[in-house]
Parts: structure tokens; sequence; C-alpha cells
């Protein structure tokens, strides 16, 4: 016997939307690409959006400038986990690949060096097709799964700093 089908292109991480103590989130989000982008911006607060939670966002031109704003937030530690938002559709040259790469590898040598927990959810798509389903829609939104991974983050790292 065999459980449901499983697709791979959706994860499966669905953890609690339960906020445990006071959380700050910021979002960065790029301008480029804005309407995909501001999917994933509302679909994030939504998620975000608790009595115990503030959000606070904040506007880049594109994505290879969230990470320059991540690290200024991390270095003043104005929030407890960031969100980096932003779409990257590929083109016919490598520029896509290459923003992609730089902008995740600085995104994560900010969360290590500051010790902040920075999201990533700067996409990098082959056609308006797949960021439509995956910035606009409800059943495989990226904004979504970043909110819930923010929560999740969020309170681990809480309770490892209160812990005695």
């Amino acid at each position: 016997m065999s459980g449901p089908a499983v697709n791979p292109r959706v994860s499966q991480f669905i953890p609690s939307r339960v906020v445990a103590a006071r959380h700050i989130f910021a979002i960065v989000a790029s301008q480029f690409n804005p309407s995909y982008v501001q999917g994933l911006v509302d679909h994030a607060t939504r998620d975000l959006q608790t009595p115990l939670a503030k959000v606070a966002l904040h506007r880049v031109p594109g994505a290879f400038e969230i990470p320059i704003v991540v690290r200024e937030l991390a270095q003043q530690k104005k929030a407890d986990v960031i969100l980096a938002l932003g779409v990257i559709l590929k083109g016919k040259t490598n520029h896509a690949d290459n923003l992609s790469r730089s902008v995740t590898d600085a995104l994560q040598r900010i969360a290590l060096d500051y010790g902040v927990p920075v999201i990533n959810c700067v996409h990098t798509f082959a056609n308006d097709l797949d960021a439509r389903e995956r910035c606009l829609e409800e059943k495989i939104n990226r904004g979504t799964e970043a909110a819930r991974a923010a929560i999740e983050i969020a309170n681990v790292m809480s309770d490892l700093r209160t812990r005695p």
C-alpha cells in the first residue's frame, strides 16, 4: 500500500504558524519584476502578521541590492529574522545565474557572520509561468513558505538563546 503521490516541485515543509514569542521580522524586497515580488511580499506578510510579531518592509531596486540592506539590518540587529524576497527571470545570457549565485552566497555569509537568520526567497525562474505559480498563486507560494520558515527559525533561535 502506498501513500498519496508527492509532487517533488512542492515543498513539504509546513510548520506551525504559531509565534511563541515576540519577534521582529524584516522583509527586504526587490522592486524588479514588481508583480511577482509583490505576490511574495503579500503572502509572506499575511503569514507573519500575528499579535506577537512586527514586520518591517524595506524596498530595494533589484535583487543585487538585497544583500547590502540585509547586511545593514543584521549588523544593527534590527530584526530577529530577515526575509530576502526577489524574482530573477532567466534571459538569453548567463546573467541571471551569476546574479542568483552572487545573491545567495552573500545572504548565507551575512547570516553566518552576524548570527541573524536570513530566509533566501530570491528565486530564479525560467519563465513567467513558473514565476506566476510560485509568486502569485496559493498552491506553492514561495512567500508563504518563506514566512513559515521565518517563524520556525525565529522560535528555534529564541529557544536556543533563552535556555540557561
